[in-house]
């Protein structure tokens, strides 16, 4: 799924089970911020809903980026389309 309104670009971090999803603006939400579980992202849509996507063990949110942090089971190729759908429609429902 793409938005031509949205422009998503995946870069890789030195740690090989993150990656870092940099949008072409702002994310809504206060500061930057940091998850560790599904519990803690409870109340961040936008968290809630990239922990929705199995294998996604962390998340850091700053600014126009999330680094998504993947547990070891599964490759980047079987997540980078729900991550980014994810993130989509998390986007469209916080404006």
């Amino acid at each position: 799924m793409t938005d031509p309104d949205i422009q998503i670009t995946v870069e890789g971090t030195p740690n090989p089970h993150a990656a870092k999803f940099v949008l072409d603006r702002a994310i809504p939400g206060e500061g930057s911020r940091s998850y560790f579980d599904p519990e803690s992202a409870a109340e961040d849509p936008l968290a809630a809903r990239l922990f929705d996507v199995d294998g996604v063990r962390a998340l850091l949110i700053v600014e126009n980026f999330i680094t998504v942090t993947k547990t070891a089971a599964l490759g980047w190729p079987d997540l980078l389309d729900e991550i980014e759908e994810a993130i989509l429609k998390a986007f469209h429902t916080l404006q």
